[in-house]
């Protein structure tokens, strides 16, 4: 029997201490069953922190939690989510790699879930009892290439699997404003606004281009990994996909933690 179609979502992560800071994005991941009350049968999540050469993704039984940060609070590094693993899904997410044309798709049988993966579900999914598996990203490529790498991965969506990007709709850690309120600052609100806006008009080849048609781009994000998540999950929504902002809100002036479906 087949399921029903699934939603793809983009999750803006933020910072590792949202998982225990009191802000409003914790809120909004908590209350997850209001935005999808069917549980699904696993978890395929794009992390911006896992980033390789050519796709991979994890093979295991039980998924490790890597504590992939530095100078955080003590409790950080004693949180543990130890989902079940998902290696039937990462064997299916690489047949279908491999037959959309990506020539190469790694297994790795040790890689744990970095904390683009396990902070937000943790929150989602608090009894960690869903097999999830994670899939890396390519910065080397381009946005258009993670497109392409979500379209392939569509078929999982009447499969009971839930596709995240996870990463953020803002990425500057040079410019985050310590000393000021969480009021965006005018270049980062701009930004945001134009994703949104084009992501709910459906302008998937801007959104795929965004370094060259979003304002501010360069300084929202100087790096694209953690933009990227975002057209691996538009690209598995399929052509004209239009988004809902699920959430939205900000901290330290520049971290947007806007949340979309497709």
């Amino acid at each position: 029997m087949q399921m029903p179609m699934m939603d793809t979502y983009f999750i803006s992560h933020g910072a590792p201490t949202l998982a225990i800071e009191d802000l409003p994005a914790r809120d909004f991941l908590l209350n997850w069953d209001k935005v999808l009350p069917q549980k699904p049968k696993a978890v395929l999540i794009i992390s911006a922190h896992w980033d390789t050469s050519v796709p991979s993704v994890n093979i295991v039984t039980t998924n490790s939690t890597i504590h992939d940060f530095y100078g955080f609070p003590e409790e950080m590094y004693e949180l543990q989510y130890n989902s079940p693993g998902a290696p039937d899904l990462a064997k299916r997410v690489k047949e279908l790699l491999i037959n959309s044309g990506f020539k190469t798709v790694r297994e790795d049988p040790s890689r744990g879930l970095d904390h683009g993966a396990w902070v937000p579900l943790s929150l989602m999914y608090p009894k960690a009892d869903i097999p999830v598996c994670q899939l890396s990203i390519q910065s080397r490529q381009n946005g258009e290439y993670h497109y392409k790498m979500g379209q392939a991965l569509a078929p999982l969506k009447s499969e009971g699997v839930l596709i995240i990007g996870s990463g953020s709709a803002t990425h500057n850690l040079r410019a985050l404003d310590f000393y000021g309120s969480n009021k965006p600052v005018p270049w980062a609100q701009a930004f945001v606004n134009w994703v949104t806006e084009a992501l709910s008009d459906g302008r998937h080849a801007e959104v795929n281009h965004f370094q060259e048609k979003a304002p501010n781009a360069r300084m929202a994000h100087p790096y694209p990994d953690h933009f990227y998540p975002l057209n691996v999950a538009l690209g598995a929504a399929g052509e004209g996909a239009k988004a809902e902002l699920l959430h939205n809100s900000w901290s330290l002036g520049t971290i947007a933690y806007a949340s979309y479906a497709f």
